[in-house]
């Protein structure tokens, strides 16, 4: 196993990287004492291969457990299931120490994540992700959210989790799009942070995408520690270092509240055309080299995610952006790279700019 501490004072905890950890989840979870029962939320495909599993590592430990299933989609993440799922945490807690297990992808994770920072003013939870995308990204940083109609994640809260475990065994089972979908998050990190990073995926993708163990390992690893260095240092996102983590996710959350979270843009798909979309408005205010942006939109294409748009209006991607939470001051604030390896946050993007770089991506006016 490998062991990632995220260091915040109080609330610090460890990113558990490994294979076949789940079965060891319990000894794991016991050792932080938050409780002897666990309310476990997942969705019917990930419980159906690994909440018996989980259930029975808890139980060896003397923890008891009861599972809730949600919808295996961002629908998931609404008012309505979250009110629904906190009726049903309070109709089980009979107990004096109740817990939250996220065991899923980041809609697992981010409506467990939020309803145990809401209920009883907060609970502990731990993170389980069992998607690529979860276990580099959203499990990590206490970024926890609902979706409303008008954009994503705009109900939410700050609460950490007190133990990441990410089972990299688990994504042998996932279809190469899920793989590609987590793939775009960490090309990310290769670019805002890590030039090593980004080299490695050039000389690998392959390896990630066939779900080869070493080489998930290390690109996991490897992100959880970029994120987890950024978020120690910026952990409430008021200094401006944790901005960077959101490289092309601008645009990238308004292809997907344009598309009505419908599934034809996944998150990792969506944020794939947002970072070619940043690396072209960067391009086009000269901050960008032609090579680099070559560089960017070639790892994108060969990791089998979509470096163009499809059957979105881009009128009505540029109004989602504009309720995208990192305007200031109605004034565009994007995450545009300089060279692989260095960002920077630039605030008043013309709207003409943008326009012209989505165009390039296909979408209908």
């Amino acid at each position: 196993m490998r062991n990632i501490r995220l260091p915040l004072g109080e609330r610090s905890y460890r990113i558990v990287i490994g294979s076949r950890i789940i079965s060891r989840a319990g000894h794991l979870i016991r050792s932080l004492s938050i409780g002897t029962d666990a309310f476990i939320i997942s969705n019917p495909l990930v419980a159906r291969l690994y909440a018996a599993r989980l259930k029975r590592s808890l139980k060896s430990t003397g923890v008891s457990s009861f599972l809730e299933i949600i919808p295996d989609s961002e629908k998931a993440k609404s008012i309505s299931v979250a009110e629904r799922v906190l009726e049903r945490i309070a109709s089980r807690d009979t107990f004096k120490k109740v817990f939250i297990i996220a065991l899923g992808g980041g809609v697992a994770g981010d409506l467990a994540g939020f309803l145990a920072s809401v209920y009883k003013r907060g609970v502990p939870y731990v993170q389980i992700p069992t998607t690529l995308l979860a276990q580099v990204d959203s499990s990590i940083g206490g970024k926890v959210a609902l979706d409303l109609p008008v954009a994503k994640n705009m109900v939410g809260s700050f609460y950490q989790p007190r133990m990441v475990i990410s089972d990299t065994d688990v994504l042998k089972t996932l279809p190469r799009r899920q793989l590609a979908n987590g793939m775009a998050e960490i090309i990310k990190y290769g670019i805002i942070k890590d030039p090593g990073l980004f080299t490695y995926l050039e000389k690998n993708y392959r390896r990630v995408l066939s779900a080869d163990p070493r080489a998930l390992e290390y690109v996991i690893g490897r992100s959880a520690a970029i994120k987890a260095a950024i978020v120690s240092k910026d952990e409430y996102d008021t200094t401006g270092l944790r901005a960077i983590l959101n490289y092309g996710h601008t645009i990238g959350h308004a292809v997907e509240a344009t598309s009505g979270y419908s599934g034809r843009y996944s998150h990792g798909e969506a944020v794939a055309v947002g970072m070619i979309c940043a690396a072209r408005i960067s391009h086009i205010l000269g901050m960008l080299n032609e090579k680099t942006l070559t560089r960017i939109t070639a790892l994108i294409k060969n990791c089998g995610l979509p470096t163009s748009l499809k059957g979105v209006s881009l009128p009505a991607i540029v109004k989602a952006s504009r309720h995208d939470k990192k305007f200031v001051n109605k004034k565009t604030r994007l995450v545009l790279p300089k060279a692989i390896g260095k960002v920077k946050i630039v605030e008043g993007v013309p709207e003409d700019i943008i326009v012209e770089a989505l165009k390039t991506t296909g979408g209908s006016m």
